[in-house]
């Protein structure tokens, strides 16, 4: 979601005022509002944003139970703008549309008459307000309900409803607290209308050409890497600063303990990482070549293991991890997070490049951008050459499913009936699952950080949309898990993951596992199945 997506939400609610039926509508309003007690117009906005938010979240949960495709609902949406846009801005097609749209507010009208006044009163007529004016102003609200449930969670689609009632509220809540006082300033709206609502359909006209060309606006508020603007050296896309020391580490791995001043003098590139993190674990193939090639021409890499779940602060996890990814420069183990507070990190990965004066002059967070990276450290080095461009895979597809943590401390998308606890419960599955969402059958206990299994057949099901699935997982009593992995109720074989060979899942430690391993981001739905008690699951992560 977009701030532009925020912003035509806001306007969207603020151009009800101006949609064709609001000469009929607005008496409406007038009335409601002059023949009431003061609470009354507040009364009145209050329940319209009630009406229309319960019905915008109905209609998005309606669409999520269906199952419907989120792109379809996006071109639906561009296409209720164009159209809302089209009518506004043609006075032939808006004196159509009112014209068909007239009873409606007739009716709202009949429906209010004889109301009492006070705030109860307001919000039930603010409500009939929103019913009968949905209709009317027909296009504009199909608009924002399509926006709303085409979000990928609640909170975003409470951002826009929240935009759209405030776009729509401001407004009424002046006409309803001026009453009488506005009868009088009509005759300004009635000689400006023509040009007031040529000018939505203008706006909402070049929103829908915006939005359509896919065009990213919070790249505006992103620096650029500093070699993709200049090859030839380092462009301070930051302002340099004195690196912050390491603090509160428990150990060192492949080296002895190193402080920031002891490293002055050397080019030094520090790698915030977790092991069960597969954003980190693609970053690594570069970052160990990188040691290897530029070790001897003055570069020091250090990784500082900074854990996101309890079992990856054990080292001997964490030295596992080590080999297995054939990690030789030296990795610190920031079990506290005090290094990572010193640097007021945010992110898995995060890469800092520091010059030879101790100064921070480059970061880079997540996957990507690994030639500028490799370039800013040969210069730092004195190497001129540049490095071909990286033809690096993208890992995230547009509409891809993502990273969904199953402990309840951040639990999302669970569909289960029933309602969690901290006891051992018996959990059934949805016969309807919606995209991204998932969903426990058989005994299972949810923990902070993790859900467990508790019986042979217990059951974890995900509706994904991607091309890989990955799935932190462990062992309760530390001893190897068998479960068997579908995949749209099939045996997983052609399209299974390293980790699940044939739908084969053995889990021997408390690591990240690739399940699912598709030649192309598809909709499908896993399934994890247990033949003994015990397993644990973490969080579900996914790419390309």
């Amino acid at each position: 979601m977009s701030p532009i997506e925020i912003g035509l939400s806001f306007l969207e609610g603020l151009a009800l005022i101006a949609s064709p039926c609001i000469l009929p509508v607005l008496p409406l309003v007038l009335s409601a509002s002059v023949e009431g007690g003061r609470k009354r117009p507040f009364g009145i906005i209050l329940g319209f944003v009630i009406a229309f938010t319960l019905f915008a979240l109905l209609s998005r949960k309606l669409v999520m139970a269906l199952n419907i495709d989120l792109d379809t609902i996006k071109y639906g949406s561009l296409i209720f703008l164009t159209i809302f846009g089209l009518i506004l801005f043609s006075e032939k097609l808006s004196e159509w549309f009112s014209s068909i749209t007239q009873k409606f507010a007739d009716k709202g009208n009949n429906l209010t008459l004889g109301a009492k006044e006070g705030f109860c009163s307001g919000i039930l007529i603010g409500m009939l307000i929103g019913l009968v004016w949905t209709p009317c102003a027909g296009p504009i609200l199909a608009a924002i309900l399509v926006q709303v449930i085409r979000q990928e969670s609640d909170l975003q689609a409470l951002f826009l409803i929240s935009a759209f009632a405030f776009g729509a509220g401001v407004p009424m809540l002046i006409i309803s607290l001026t009453g009488r006082k506005i009868l009088s300033q009509l005759g300004f709206f009635t000689r400006h209308a023509e040009l007031l609502r040529k000018s939505f359909g203008v706006i909402i006209l070049l929103a829908v050409a915006v939005i359509a060309s896919g065009f990213d606006f919070t790249s505006l508020n992103t620096k650029k890497d500093s070699a993709q603007l200049n090859h030839d050296g380092i462009i301070k896309a930051i302002t340099p600063y004195s690196t912050p020391e390491f603090a509160g580490i428990e150990s060192w791995i492949n080296s002895n303990p190193l402080t920031m001043e002891n490293l002055k003098g050397k080019v030094v590139l520090i790698d915030f990482w977790t092991y069960s993190c597969i954003n980190c674990v693609r970053t690594l193939p570069y970052i160990t070549e990188w040691d290897k090639k530029y070790r001897d021409k003055g570069l020091v890499i250090i990784g500082i293991h900074a854990p996101e779940f309890e079992f990856e602060k054990n080292e001997e996890n964490v030295k596992a991890a080590i080999a297995a990814h054939n990690i030789k420069y030296p990795v610190a183990l920031d079990n506290k997070l005090d290094t990572w507070t010193n640097f007021k990190n945010k992110y898995w990965p995060a890469h800092y490049l520091i010059n030879q004066e101790g100064q921070v002059v480059y970061t880079h967070f997540g996957e990507g951008a690994y030639n500028v990276t490799e370039n800013n450290i040969r210069f730092l080095l004195g190497l001129n050459k540049i490095e071909p461009a990286s033809s690096a895979k993208s890992v995230r597809s547009a509409n891809q499913t993502h990273e969904t943590y199953l402990g309840s401390s951040r639990i999302s998308n669970f569909s289960s009936p029933e309602k969690i606890t901290d006891d051992i419960q018996d959990f059934s599955a949805p016969e309807i699952l919606p995209v991204n969402h998932w969903a426990l059958s058989g005994k299972w206990q949810v923990a902070g950080e993790r859900i467990t299994a508790l019986d042979a057949g217990a059951k974890l099901r995900f509706h994904f949309n991607s091309g890989k699935v990955f799935v932190v997982l462990g062992s309760k009593d530390g001893a190897p898990i068998e479960a068997t992995v579908t995949l749209n109720g099939k045996p997983a074989a052609g399209e299974s993951g390293k980790d699940a060979p044939n739908g084969n899942l053995l889990v021997k430690q408390n690591t990240l596992y690739e399940l699912i391993n598709q030649d192309s981001s598809k909709e499908g739905i896993i399934e994890i199945t247990t033949k003994t008690p015990g397993l644990e699951a973490y969080a579900f992560t996914f790419g390309n």
